[in-house]
């Protein structure tokens, strides 16, 4: 029977700053964890809904509709390109990822020299897949040609981030969450396809795959499969974990170095061994780590101890557990319960 040895944090978790992410994390969860992120705190606290004011400051971009669309700090109307402009002509400002990471990493840095997180814990730092934020903040009719300038400002962030912290400590995570809006065929709010490719499947597989192997083979790289998380809830419920093997599958074959680890989400209802059985078929290397996301805030350790016996009726290999999503915009004061449940079911490294 598989083994259920450690746990991941898929990134976004409900405090105030890094620091106090990091030190609750390693207290609650210490030795269960091969990494730490540090808690997507500040405008990042809704995943990329931050990157449209970023993307709007360059000149040659403006945003689609005349009123501001606030949600705390952010201002998160869709942008475009300006009349007349073309997208090669448009220069990104900083995106703000390679700030947030360096800032925290010299929390971390300093949380282990000072024994609060263990020696060998990796510093892990997310990023979202180009698709993802042009899919969901760029005007459809521009998407195609803004990809590849958004494509390379995000390549220049992943190696200031690179070049400014020791690889025998870090870690890249790359969030995957509209490729699954366009494969399950959910409609944009405009009723249109989020897509601006033919291809659904090759076209979200290859652009990850390519983003995969931008991370150099020293440093780690893992993936966060996610059905979305807008007020806890997915944009779909997926039937079972099909689309999910598939998708990682692909990526997995065409990438041309191997993941260090895979997390995919798992529904609260589902503690049924037919949500997990096509797992069976992943391809996910021995060497790799797998997490699955069972852990949820209302049922906590007995309802993450259903699924995992679920998961164990197909998944042979040993796994580890998370939270479907990040957390971050959790109700308050639920945070250590969770880092207390994954504690529960898991053993450690």
């Amino acid at each position: 029977m598989s083994h259920v040895q450690g746990a991941h944090l898929v990134g976004s978790i409900n405090f105030d700053d890094a620091e106090t992410t990091m030190r609750v994390a390693a207290e609650h969860l210490g030795a269960r964890l091969r990494r730490i992120p540090d808690g997507e705190v500040g405008e990042r606290f809704h995943w990329i809904l931050f990157q449209a004011d970023r993307i709007g400051e360059a000149a040659g971009m403006s945003r689609v509709g005349d009123t501001p669309i606030p949600l705390r700090m952010l201002d998160v109307r869709p942008v475009r390109l300006a009349d007349g402009v073309r997208a090669s002509d448009v220069e990104l400002p900083p995106l703000g990822y390679a700030a947030a990471a360096l800032a925290s990493w010299e929390t971390f840095s300093r949380l282990v020299g000072e024994g609060v997180i263990p020696a060998g814990t990796r510093f892990q730092a997310a990023l979202p897949t180009p698709l993802g934020v042009v899919g969901s903040l760029v005007l459809a009719s521009d998407r195609a040609a803004f990809e590849p300038v958004y494509e390379a400002a995000l390549a220049r962030e992943l190696d200031e981030i690179l070049a400014a912290i020791p690889h025998e400590q870090l870690s890249i995570q790359w969030d995957a969450a509209l490729e699954f809006a366009m494969l399950e065929g959910v409609a944009s709010m405009t009723q249109q396809p989020y897509e601006w490719f033919d291809d659904v499947w090759s076209g979200t597989t290859e652009r990850l795959a390519r983003q995969i192997d931008r991370v150099p083979a020293d440093v780690e790289v893992g993936v966060h499969l996610c059905y979305g998380d807008v007020g806890e809830h997915h944009f779909v419920e997926p039937v079972d974990t099909e689309n999910l093997t598939r998708f990682a599958n692909l990526v997995i074959d065409t990438a041309k170095r191997d993941l260090t680890w895979l997390h995919l989400p798992v529904p609260i209802e589902r503690d049924d061994s037919a949500y997990f059985a096509p797992l069976a078929e992943l391809r996910l290397p021995s060497t790799s780590e797998l997490y699955l996301g069972l852990v949820h805030r209302e049922d906590g350790t007995e309802g993450a101890a259903r699924r995992i016996a679920a998961a164990r009726t197909s998944v042979a290999r040993d796994f580890g557990v998370a939270t479907e999503c990040g957390f971050g915009r959790a109700p308050e004061g639920t945070t250590v319960p969770l880092f207390e449940a994954h504690r529960d079911v898991t053993a450690a490294w």
